[in-house]
């Protein structure tokens, strides 16, 4: 049996380049791989980097689909479909629209595959696949092992993506994450993430632990760190700014070989994250407290940040620009607010008739950082005029000048050395970014939809 693996892009251009620094390795695909049974021939392509060979003979074609890569996917999927190749979707947007998706794919995975892709496999072997399979809890991640054999040859990145956890306590009103996983985290035992991470070290610098949020479970997250700091490695993840308070946290975090923390700031304003339903971001002493914190422990900072919410006003840009840079964030994020199907946000929205496209990421009106709602305080154009203006603002050269000398930053030869690199490739994807398509422009066939 043969089966075929496809990560699908964002959209595409005729002409110009994908943009690298959405290039990193799509660690789905290397799941499934890892899942399927070792009599299967697996073959990957990533559409993000090379042309997809449609015509080559396969038995079942598998693609994990994020809202924004929907557009594309069902593309690829009625490619396939022409050709009379079964194809099976699964994902984030196949757990947050099922319907939708199962519009265009022979079968649907709904929830988390660990359990469900073997079945998959074997009714495709045996001529049975069924329309949808549906995870209805949380499985266990033991035994997790992805085969990564399917990037060789590629040109990713150079950072080891390895998933430690999966899901998170919180309940922000925009996140899929909370939606999909019901706000709960399940995690990997120790010994295989070491064990998998043992294998990967020495072919990766830096490690990125792409957990929705490695602290979730604070006592957990303490046994892993001390489990890490035999290995010399170093790794940055995604963390809640409480986590920022707890002293033994942070000690282990340096210790454990931490260059970096993803932490969402969201909004400098009180009403904005009471809204989000994330006060807790000003528990304790609030954003100054836990900053000092980290840079005590010289922990870099990406921090990200979203306006659209109904406090926010053509006056709430400049200020979270300044507080960024006055705190020598590594890196950052402005990005507008986006209502995610599914999400207790979306659904608020479309209750109160603002949403300005039914289904924004199928909207051939629709393009990357496009406004898909009407916000409160400000015009849609203002407000994504605002976003372009703060990444603008905040990648320039005399910012990302400044920020290389701020001593947190320097205070390690590699991450310092990185730091202009990674900068510079941030500062270019501002305008490569704006009105970026969903789904291939060049395309010119339509969208076959399943029987």
């Amino acid at each position: 049996m043969r089966i075929t693996l496809v990560h699908p892009c964002i959209g595409r251009r005729p002409g110009q380049k994908y943009i690298r620094t959405w290039q990193m390795e799509p660690l789905p695909a290397a799941t499934l791989a890892g899942l399927t049974p070792r009599d299967v021939e697996v073959r990957f392509y990533d559409d993000r980097m090379e042309t997809i060979p449609f015509d080559e003979p396969t038995d079942l074609v598998a693609l994990s689909v994020e809202t924004y890569t929907a557009k594309r996917a069902y593309q690829i999927a009625s490619e396939y479909r022409r050709r009379r190749v079964p194809v099976v979707m699964g994902g984030f947007h196949a757990a947050l629209c099922p319907d939708e998706v199962a519009r265009y794919a022979d079968a649907v995975v709904i929830g988390e595959a660990e359990l469900t892709w073997p079945r998959v496999v074997d009714d495709a072997r045996h001529g049975r696949l069924q329309k949808c399979y549906r995870q209805e809890t949380r499985p266990s991640l033991a035994g997790l092992r992805p085969d990564r054999s399917i990037f060789r040859g590629k040109r990713y990145l150079p950072i080891g993506l390895v998933e430690a956890g999966r899901g998170c306590h919180f309940k922000c009103d925009f996140c899929a994450v909370q939606t999909v996983f019901e706000s709960t985290q399940t995690r990997r035992p120790v010994d295989d993430i070491l064990e998998e991470l043992s294998r990967m070290k020495h072919e990766k610098k830096l490690f990125f632990f792409v957990d929705d949020n490695i602290t979730s479970n604070l006592a957990q997250a303490k046994e892993f760190f001390r489990a890490l700091i035999p290995l010399g490695l170093r790794w940055v993840s995604q963390s809640s700014i409480n986590a920022a308070h707890d002293e033994e946290f942070l000690d282990l975090l340096v210790r454990s070989g931490c260059q970096g923390v993803l932490i969402g700031f969201e909004s400098l304003n009180p009403s904005n994250l009471k809204a989000m339903n994330k006060v807790f971001n000003t528990q304790r002493g609030g954003f100054e407290k836990a900053l000092a914190n980290l840079r005590r422990h010289r922990i870099r900072v990406y921090g990200t940040f979203i306006f659209g919410y109904d406090s926010d006003t053509p006056e709430s840009f400049d200020p979270t620009v300044a507080f960024a840079q006055e705190h020598g964030f590594y890196i950052a994020a402005f990005n507008h607010l986006t209502p995610f199907p599914g999400t207790p946000l979306y659904q608020r929205l479309v209750a109160e008739n603002r949403m300005l496209y039914e289904t924004w990421w199928l909207d051939d009106r629709y393009s990357y950082n496009r406004i898909p709602f009407q916000p409160r305080g400000m015009e849609p154009d203002t407000l994504q005029r605002g976003c372009v203006a703060a990444r603008r603002r905040f990648y320039s050269w005399p910012s990302i000048l400044r920020r290389g000398l701020d001593p947190v930053n320097r205070s390690n030869g590699f991450m310092w050395r990185n730091f202009y690199l990674i900068n510079a490739l941030h500062r270019n994807d501002v305008s490569l970014r704006d009105h970026y398509p969903l789904g291939d422009e060049a395309w010119q066939g339509t969208l076959l939809p399943a029987q």
